[in-house]
């Protein structure tokens, strides 16, 4: 391997591995992200290999994808013309500016992938995982520094990024602070739906495992800690999107998730639960009837935004407000400044409109199909009596299950859009290219 390519393998899982250190920015003429200057320097690597090789290959599904980017780019330019403010422009430019990396990237990623070994596949998931274990890990720290009057952000974050952050701070019982650890991620409710990635998608392969597999105790562990993260951060959103994927997964594991396999991590966290609920009891009961109650001010907000859809659709039904520009639509109607809808499909419908809204969607199934072909994969290396069969199957549930859990989550609140979800696309629609190159020589020979 040459010197340029260990670059680029190495600015290819820095990008995985910090695509959700939201927090991790500088305002530099605009906010520009870590995750964001990697990636323009693994474009930029990627590039210069492909040209130094002079190889212009590329799968057929990246021509598809860039089929979707310049669909996806005529939508939107063409919303451009229902702009009517200098500061809709502005938001209408950053979003296309994120767009645009965060596609490339699922684009540049797919090929990538495809000219390498699985074991390279299996080394990337593991590193897009170990930056979300990493910001549970931050999140734990930030909220044990909270409890003891500490706040870590701004004590590690501000020197970094020279911006404002800090733990969420979801209200008071009996004068005590309610904190809701948000990690490296803009809002505890990122945190949580974004850790449904590493459990939907690991516990399927954890479950799989042999009994004295060197992986299976680490992953009891390492899943048992990422769901007692998960419920630190009352996400109503995250544990309405752990249901749907798990009822998922119930399909072809509903006796393995009943198993000793799962009951004994479940076991650990009901403990470590129980202990901390039972030193605050009465706390803790506050804390969840606020977070359980249906006639809040929250979960009032989060169905009101549904409510614009009409007169989005009546004014702009075919491409929408354009992209990007919620906020400023949300800041004419009600005088909120920066508040974006609770609602990814709220704002893709009033950003798109009904062609942008129909064109996500086009894509959505173009991922479910290539995890349909994912499986088709798994079962052919099942009949040639590949032993990476068993880690394929797995691996294509828990993606689907991962999958259908973020879209049921983004039902009040919106990640979809952000780009650890690209990174995420680049995986799923990898896994039968990746997987696949056996069977192609195998019907070579």
């Amino acid at each position: 391997m040459t010197g340029r390519s260990r670059l680029t393998d190495f600015l290819f899982f820095a990008t995985l591995f910090c695509v959700t250190f939201e927090k991790v920015h500088w305002q530099i003429g605009g906010q520009i992200d870590l995750a964001d200057v990697l990636t323009i320097l693994f474009l930029v690597a990627f590039a210069a290999d492909r040209f130094s090789r002079a190889d212009g290959r590329f799968p057929r599904t990246d021509l598809i994808l860039l089929g979707f980017l310049g669909a996806f780019l005529l939508v939107y330019l063409i919303g451009f013309f229902n702009l009517q403010t200098h500061q809709a422009l502005s938001q209408f430019g950053k979003g296309m500016v994120k767009f645009s990396i965060h596609f490339l990237f699922l684009g540049a990623a797919v090929a990538y992938l495809a000219r390498r070994s699985r074991e390279f596949y299996w080394r990337s998931l593991g590193w897009f995982f170990a930056g979300l274990a990493a910001n549970a890990v931050y999140g734990v720290l930030q909220l044990a520094a909270a409890e003891s009057g500490h706040d870590l952000d701004h004590e590690l974050l501000s020197p970094l990024t020279g911006g404002a952050s800090s733990i969420n701070i979801f209200g008071a019982v009996h004068g005590t602070s309610v904190f809701r650890p948000n990690a490296l991620t803009g809002d505890p409710n990122h945190l949580g739906i974004m850790l449904l990635l590493p459990l939907l998608v690991l516990t399927p392969i954890y479950l799989r495992l042999e009994r004295h597999h060197r992986l299976r105790i680490p992953l009891a562990v390492l899943l048992g800690f990422l769901l007692v993260v998960e419920l630190a951060t009352l996400s109503r959103s995250g544990a309405l999107g752990l249901v749907a994927g798990l009822l998922v997964l119930l399909i072809p594991y509903r006796r393995r998730l009943l198993s000793r396999a799962t009951l004994i991590p479940l076991a650990g966290v009901a403990v470590v639960v129980a202990y901390v609920v039972s030193r605050r009891l009465s706390f803790f009961e506050q804390v969840w009837r606020a977070r359980t109650q249906t006639g809040g001010a929250s979960t009032s907000a989060h169905f009101n935004v549904y409510g614009f859809i009409p007169n989005i659709l009546h004014t702009h039904p075919l491409f929408g407000l354009g992209l990007n520009n919620f906020s400023v639509y949300y800041e004419f109607v009600t005088g909120k400044t920066n508040w974006g809808p609770h609602s990814f499909y709220v704002a893709l419908i009033v950003e798109t409109g009904l062609v942008g809204t129909a064109l996500f969607a086009a894509f959505l199934f173009f991922v479910f199909r290539r995890l349909h072909d994912g499986s088709l994969v798994a079962r052919a290396l099942s009949r040639i009596r590949d032993p990476e069969a068993h880690r394929v199957w797995p691996l294509v549930w828990g993606l689907t299950a991962a999958l259908i859990g973020t879209m049921a989550a983004n039902v009040f609140y919106l990640t979809m859009q952000f780009y650890y979800f690209y990174a995420f696309a680049a995986l799923a629609v990898a896994v039968p290219i990746v997987f696949g190159k056996r069977l192609t020589r195998e019907l070579a020979v």
